[in-house]
């Protein structure tokens, strides 16, 4: 099989290429359909001139990125049919949003269908989609809803927060046998990091450490761990910093090993507090140290209110990298510093 060609990596090298976010997701893609043509891409406007906000760019093969109508259910159905043949198509969402509208084909279908014949059919299905504000788009274009998928069995939920990780997951998602949903924020797409030229994967399910501290362990994805690891330089934060990468695999050691040792937990994710991805984490500890927990678990997430579209609502309804620093010290017991 040609996925088997190359290994695994979990640690981007230091120096070397550097790339943006978006670019990377790009190259992925590229480097995906020209190893297997089995792969091809599948989405609402995923063949026009911005190309995904440039993620479906210039590809070696434009024949096999098919653009869609606005039947976002019956798409849905069409990729998992495509699967089901032996395909392994990507899916493209412009905005998670519109992932409710299929939802009756990813909960119902797609996350079930392996389980449901006794795991006689595979689904490497993987479903690409963008979350977050943008230019006041209001509640219905700005939500980041990967706490609802990851409660669905049978589904991966992926996040990169760098572009190293947005390749090295987005191939081991296409790599897959299973039905993945790769959550990539708008804010995330212009940042730069070092990105090998050639593949690599990274396993879903294996957390990495961006901060190590005694005080306390945070675990923060996507756009939350990159204000997260700014606010913890900035204020010299003694902190564990732990990126979860993907939050459905959760890689629950990494994070109890770090609790056992600082006996503090903050989960921040850039959701909805009741019953999302920070409650779960906090859940898990609390089940599984509280002996060991020196203060109570906290979450910071979104309020528990759609986003708003005022400018200046949207800016005081997502978390920052200040507010992150005034509420880590808190835990830790140090007096606020702004940063500057």
């Amino acid at each position: 099989m040609p996925w088997s060609r190359f290994s695994a990596s979990a640690m981007a090298p230091p120096g070397g290429r550097v790339l943006a976010y978006v670019d990377a997701v790009r190259e992925a893609i590229d480097q995906a359909m020209c190893l297997d043509p089995r792969v091809f891409v599948l989405g609402l406007d995923a063949d026009d001139k911005f190309a995904m906000f440039g993620s479906l760019r210039d590809l070696t093969h434009p024949e096999r990125v098919l653009g869609t109508p606005i039947a976002e259910n019956a798409m849905t159905g069409v990729a998992l049919g495509a699967a089901l043949c032996g395909m392994r198509p990507i899916h493209v969402h412009l905005r998670n949003d519109f992932l409710l509208v299929a939802m009756d084909q990813i909960a119902n279908y797609v996350a079930k269908w392996h389980d449901m014949f006794g795991g006689q059919v595979r689904v490497p299905l993987v479903i690409r989609s963008v979350i977050g504000r943008g230019w006041g788009c209001g509640a219905q274009h700005s939500q980041t809803l990967q706490g609802l998928f990851a409660q669905v069995p049978g589904l991966k939920v992926v996040m990169p927060s760098n572009p190293y990780d947005a390749k090295g997951l987005l191939l081991e998602a296409v790599r897959d046998d299973s039905p993945v949903l790769m959550f990539e924020h708008r804010w995330l797409y212009k940042n730069t990091g070092a990105v090998p030229e050639e593949m690599y994967t990274i396993p879903l399910g294996r957390a990495q450490l961006l901060h190590r501290g005694e005080g306390a362990t945070v675990v923060a994805a996507s756009l939350a761990a990159v204000h997260t690891l700014e606010a913890c330089r900035k204020c010299e934060l003694d902190v564990d910093l732990i990126d979860p990468r993907t939050i459905k695999p959760l890689d629950m050691d990494c994070i109890l090993e770090s609790v056992a040792r600082t006996g503090r937990l903050v989960v921040i994710d850039y959701d909805f507090p009741f019953g999302g991805f920070a409650a779960e984490v906090v859940a898990r500890v609390a089940e599984e140290l509280h002996d060991r927990l020196r203060a109570a678990p906290q979450r910071i997430t979104f309020p528990d209110r759609g986003m708003p579209s005022s400018g200046v609502l949207e800016r005081a309804y997502y978390p920052t990298p200040e507010t992150i620093a005034a509420e880590l010290e808190a835990v830790l017991g140090r007096p606020v510093v702004h940063i500057g």
